[in-house]
């Protein structure tokens, strides 16, 4: 069979969410990635051990410690086996009154100095005290166990991208009283980390030196009081093993959701059109292009991209009531809303995946944007609820509000 080192850890992790994810067979699953399919079995069987599905395996940070504690052991026994060895050897009389320790054990010893003076143990006293405390995986409490279980349920929730602050942010939403010191400390005992920016910002846009940008409206002042006032869109580059796979989103202001988006592998008009049509319609409903009359006018905030200047789009932004707005060129700050949603994609799916086709990663889009990142990634600027969350509680009170005002 072949050892777990011949394949990258990217393959082993996506080949285990694929049988996950896709109720497929496993041998058809690992003939489709040319994975060895015993292999892939036993993958499968440690992930299940790791997210507390089979108890009666070993998860992976429990092996890394019985490794570690049997490496420890097997030193001891050496330099015991040392020690007896050489006692053959020595003389009693060697020994001197009132020492309490035999001269071989001091002569022989080869960690002498290091840790101080020897205890009745001689020279295994000094292996000891290299060997440190107990390893920080282990409880420090006794019900550390029942709070890892949760931990481990929250943070394979979130696939891997969740650390401490939104860790105990979703532990205390699921009314367990814990303090964010201690979930710290046991989310860094075993290993769990969350995913976090490696790459730098780097502008993709190219604007038409014929076409007459709108103003700014915004100012960096990106907030609003309701839904459907500030709407922020952008365009990013994802790679593929196919070329480039071109993303345009757009982002609610209020409540930070995504209400519309559309990927290709052409970065033209169609590209930010087709966002634009489906937040429209997402918002609006099939067949309703004016906004409410009684509302302020939507403003749209993009960047000075040719895309977003094109007299297609400006025209179809005029026909949904809705007012354009463009920072400047290569200023991330102008378009800081729009930048921080592709920022968290990036570090929590892109740079953590290998996408082969563009289809392939335009799935991974629809099940991160749609089924994570709308209904149930929370943030803190919400109140650590996720946009659908924080969307509906202001839809409630505005009904409780209406209904109270009525009476």
């Amino acid at each position: 069979m072949p050892t777990p080192g011949k394949y990258p850890p990217e393959l082993r992790e996506r080949a285990v969410a694929l049988v996950a994810s896709s109720g497929r067979p496993i041998a058809h699953i690992a003939d489709e990635l040319g994975i060895n399919r015993e292999t892939l079995r036993c993958w499968v069987r440690q992930a299940q051990a790791d997210h507390g599905q089979r108890p009666e395996l070993l998860a992976t940070d429990e092996r890394e410690e019985l490794k570690r504690l049997r490496k420890e052991v097997a030193e001891l026994r050496r330099a015991n086996d040392i020690l007896k060895a050489a006692s053959a050897f020595s003389p009693r009389s060697s020994t001197r009154p009132g020492d309490g320790h035999d001269v071989h054990q001091r002569a022989s010893c080869p960690l002498r100095g290091r840790a101080g003076p020897p205890g009745p143990g001689g020279c295994r006293v000094h292996l000891l005290r290299l060997a440190g405390p107990p390893a920080a995986s282990q409880p420090a409490r006794p019900d550390d166990q029942v709070l890892l279980g949760r931990i481990r349920a929250v943070h394979s929730r979130s696939g891997g991208t969740y650390g401490a602050p939104k860790v105990h942010a979703q532990l205390r939403r699921e009314g367990v009283r814990v303090g964010r010191k201690r979930v710290e400390r046991l989310l860094r005992a075993h290993g769990l980390k969350g995913a976090f920016m490696r790459k730098r910002w780097r502008s993709t846009t190219r604007q038409d030196p014929t076409a007459t940008p709108a103003p700014d409206l915004v100012g960096r002042g990106f907030t609003a009081p309701a839904p459907n006032r500030l709407w922020v869109a952008d365009i990013s580059r994802l790679p593929t093993g196919q070329g480039p796979l071109w993303l345009a989103s757009v982002r609610d202001a209020f409540s930070r959701r995504i209400v519309g988006w559309k990927a290709s592998g052409r970065a033209g008009t169609e590209l930010v059109l087709g966002a634009l049509e489906y937040a429209l319609w997402g918002r609006h409903g099939v067949g309703r292009d004016k906004l409410d009359p009684a509302q302020p006018r939507l403003v749209h905030h993009s960047d000075r991209g040719a895309q977003y200047t094109a007299v297609r789009f400006t025209q179809r932004l005029e026909d949904a009531g809705a007012r354009p707005s463009m920072g400047s060129v290569g200023d991330s700050y102008d378009n800081a809303l729009a930048e921080n949603f592709f920022s968290t994609l990036k570090v929590e799916l892109v740079y953590r995946t290998s996408f082969r086709t563009r289809e392939e990663a335009e799935q991974a889009l629809f099940r991160y944007i749609d089924g994570w990142y709308n209904p149930h990634r929370i943030q803190k600027a919400l109140g650590w609820r996720s946009p659908d969350e924080y969307e509906q509680d202001y839809y409630r009170n505005l009904t409780a509000a209406t209904a109270g005002s009525s009476k």
